[in-house]
């Protein structure tokens, strides 16, 4: 019975070497596209250029923290240049104050010499000092002013200097991350074109490819 149901002397149909279709060869090279030191290259690129285009925006923030930072001072300036006029402004009434107790004094001397001034005319005196007083205080005060104003002019001076130090670093930065990231479209499409089906064969997915070569049913 075994010898009936024996197939060692049946002819074994012979197995042909598989044929790998397109789109099989396409899935390979794309696997190893993705998989190969071509896409670690691509992908390290465009993290170089990000970190420069991170760099970039960093010293765009620098410059304008400092470029608010100038306007507030300078700010600062005008309104100390403000009090400076301000305070020179009362002078010339107490000029004028001042002018017309001179004239009292004098009416009140008469022809008299200076010994023998009255308590009215050295009264008059002494308001014509603190006249005097008042005025070179307000002047001072004026010159204060005027320093504080042209010291923060000065440091905004050094701060536009920076600011515009970080702008052109910002600036070359932004050209490194656009170099690398052109660095890595072109790679990119080189890697495309490589793996891209040869011309006259058209791509097919997997599956349709395999329901295509099965026979229809009758």
């Amino acid at each position: 019975m075994s010898s009936f149901y024996s197939t060692d002397g049946m002819a074994q149909p012979s197995k042909s070497p598989p044929v790998k279709k397109t789109a099989d060869v396409v899935a390979s090279l794309r696997t190893d596209r993705w998989k190969g030191q071509e896409y670690a290259d691509i992908t390290k690129l465009r993290e170089i250029a990000a970190r420069h285009d991170q760099a970039s925006t960093g010293y765009q923030q620098r410059a304008a923290r400092l470029n608010a930072k100038i306007d507030k001072i300078r700010h600062q300036s005008t309104v100390l240049r403000e009090k400076s006029q301000k305070a020179l402004q009362s002078i010339p009434e107490l000029e004028q104050e001042m002018a017309q107790y001179e004239r009292d004094i004098k009416n009140a001397m008469g022809g008299h010499h200076q010994s023998g001034r009255s308590s009215d005319a050295t009264a008059l005196q002494y308001r014509i000092r603190k006249i005097q007083q008042k005025i070179v205080d307000r002047q001072h005060k004026s010159r204060t002013y005027e320093l504080k104003a042209a010291q923060r002019a000065q440091k905004t001076a050094e701060l536009e200097v920076r600011a515009d130090h970080y702008l052109e670093k910002s600036k070359l930065e932004e050209q490194e991350a656009q170099a690398y990231r052109q660095r890595a479209d072109r790679l990119q499409m080189v890697s495309d074109q490589e793996a891209r089906p040869p011309s006259g064969t058209a791509w097919v997915p997997e599956g349709a490819s395999s329901s295509r070569d099965s026979p229809s049913p009758q």
